[in-house]
């Protein structure tokens, strides 16, 4: 009987910590945990960066004898590597087992402006089913936005030696001047695609 007991409240517990997990975390807890982060890498001397794994693996990779990007000494990015896929895992785990089975709650204003684009607000995950889908790609803008776009987010992360997280993230904290100027450029391009590319594209 006292098993019995024990199991079922551990039981209870479990399933009311996969509740509360599955739940969106509020900006008080995220944001220290990501500043928690940062704080053990600066302490270690390491700089946080996802775009740069990327480099790393194509040095792994023997990418040296084809271009002198490549030839640096790739064992001491190990950890970042290491980092990246432990991300993924965590991401993979986040999304088949403890995503709520909840739909977005979106800015009631965000909905009205995306359906003002045609865009339909997601229902199931996180992006818009319109937008994200093999017939879109067929299409000239799901060619622009997704190849292109994606052409130039890779471009850009390279030329501006990092990308929104190594720069905006781990830049930031160490007080790097070009990553202020990256991140301001970040911003300003991003405002420039909602206000004005995306409404072309999709008017």
């Amino acid at each position: 009987m006292q098993d019995a007991l024990q199991d079922f409240y551990a039981l209870k517990i479990m399933n009311a910590f996969v509740e509360w997990i599955q739940q969106p975390w509020p900006w008080y807890v995220a944001g220290p945990m990501i500043t928690l982060v940062m704080f053990l890498l600066l302490w270690f001397g390491k700089g946080f960066g996802v775009s740069s794994t990327l480099r790393t693996a194509c040095a792994m990779g023997g990418g040296g004898k084809v271009a002198s990007f490549f030839k640096f000494d790739w064992k001491g990015q190990i950890w970042n590597i290491v980092f990246v896929i432990g991300g993924l895992a965590g991401g993979a785990i986040a999304a088949f087992w403890l995503s709520s089975p909840e739909p977005l709650t979106l800015n009631p204003k965000t909905v009205a402006q995306l359906q003002a684009l045609g865009v339909q607000a997601p229902t199931n995950g996180y992006l818009p089913q319109n937008l994200f889908n093999w017939q879109f790609l067929t299409t000239a803008p799901g060619l622009l936005m997704i190849v292109g776009g994606g052409f130039l987010v890779g471009f850009g992360t390279r030329y501006a030696g990092g990308c929104t997280s190594g720069h905006a993230i781990s830049g930031l904290s160490n007080l790097q001047w070009p990553s202020l100027v990256a991140v301001v450029g970040f911003f300003i391009g991003g405002l420039a695609m909602t206000h004005f590319l995306m409404p072309l594209l999709l008017g």
